[in-house]
């Protein structure tokens, strides 16, 4: 265990009243808490959309597993960055940058045939890169 201190969260969950609902949630949250876990080790997936994802059901089913996600020792920073300023830390955007354009030159370039998808690709990939980029740095 490490010398990081607990803090709570629970202010900032709204839990759904509806216990369907809410068990709903709670398993998207998991799924897409497993899925940022993939993309953390596979390069062509991202990681962090789906973290938030996470963060954003666990925030309407579960305090107890809000307040585990954002003191995570891997996700919790970026997710308390985003969730207090909208914003991502310069380390991260040059990692997300780069891993964006690694993935999309070779299969803009040799895996997809057809022009015009070629240059929708493209042309996403560059909106997320300059989302990316623009987003403030957290202080």
């Amino acid at each position: 265990m490490d010398n990081r201190e607990f803090v709570d969260y629970s202010h900032e969950v709204k839990i759904i009243g509806s216990r369907p609902l809410r068990y709903a949630f709670l398993g998207s949250a998991y799924f897409f808490l497993l899925l940022g876990f993939i993309g953390a080790f596979l390069p062509v997936m991202p990681t962090t959309p789906f973290v938030l994802l996470a963060a954003f059901c666990f925030a309407r089913s579960s305090p107890g597993f809000y307040n585990w996600l954002m003191n995570h020792r891997w996700f919790g920073p970026s997710l308390r960055d985003w969730v207090k300023t909208r914003g991502i830390r310069r380390r991260n955007k040059i990692i997300a940058i780069s891993m964006l354009i690694i993935s999309l030159i070779p299969t803009v370039f040799f895996i997809i045939p057809i022009l015009a998808v070629k240059l929708l690709v493209a042309a996403i990939g560059l909106a997320v890169a300059f989302y990316l980029a623009t987003r403030p740095h957290p202080k």
